[in-house]
């Protein structure tokens, strides 16, 4: 993983004049986390696909891109979302959500928020707990703690205002610590805490809005 945000600017600009060895560094170091924010829109069995989906508009669409790194992971998340919500048409349903941790390490934003929630949003066990957020709550959360995107990126996804994002993300990991406390409670108890009947990310809350526009969106095939 590169541990410089100046690294990926860098590997973008190559991958677009066409290094095929910076778009792997720039796939490795973006896939993991934009999986996981898939899994929370279309669950697990699906999100390979619509992952691969997404990565195949990034590479077609890639030269028309124009800005540094966390531009790139909030323009990636754009079409992750867009690719997503059209799988959840076309299919008509929407999956639970699942998660692998090994998938999800975190990468915090400019939080403000209970960092106990923060710290383990790094399970995949976690994610079944952010199943039970309202929906605007969940996606906050996810594109904020673990795509690791600031407060304006996340609300040009979501096609809302950076105050309504925080203020969703804020009080989703706020939910997410009660919930987390209660399982240690619960476990404490002897009774085992488990997550219970929680649904999948897009059946909690209201469903989402119109899909924020992709920037250049290229030509099928």
């Amino acid at each position: 993983m590169l541990g410089d945000d100046a690294e990926l600017t860098a590997a973008v600009l190559a991958a677009q004049r066409g290094d095929e060895a910076a778009f792997r560094t720039v796939y490795r170091e973006v896939q993991p986390r934009l999986l996981g924010y898939i899994r929370t829109l279309v669950g697990e069995a699906d999100a390979e696909d619509v992952a691969s989906e997404s990565w195949l508009q990034i590479a077609r669409d890639l030269g028309r891109f124009d800005g540094d790194a966390d531009r790139f992971r909030g323009w990636a998340a754009r079409i992750a979302r867009n690719r997503s919500l059209d799988h959840i048409r076309m299919r008509g349903r929407r999956p639970a959500v699942g998660g692998d941790e090994s998938e999800l390490s975190v990468r915090p934003g400019d939080s403000d928020t209970a960092g106990e929630a923060i710290e383990a949003l790094a399970t995949g066990e976690t994610l079944a707990l952010i199943a039970r957020l309202p929906q605007d709550q969940a996606e906050a959360v996810v594109l904020r703690v673990v795509v690791g995107l600031d407060a304006k990126s996340a609300a040009a996804t979501l096609g809302k205002r950076p105050g309504a994002v925080r203020t969703a993300a804020h009080r989703g990991l706020k939910k997410l610590a009660e919930l987390l406390g209660g399982r240690e409670a619960d476990g404490a108890d002897g009774r085992g805490g488990t997550t219970g009947g929680g649904t999948g990310i897009a059946d909690a809350g209201e469903g989402p809005g119109p899909a924020g526009s992709v920037g250049g969106t290229g030509p099928g095939g």
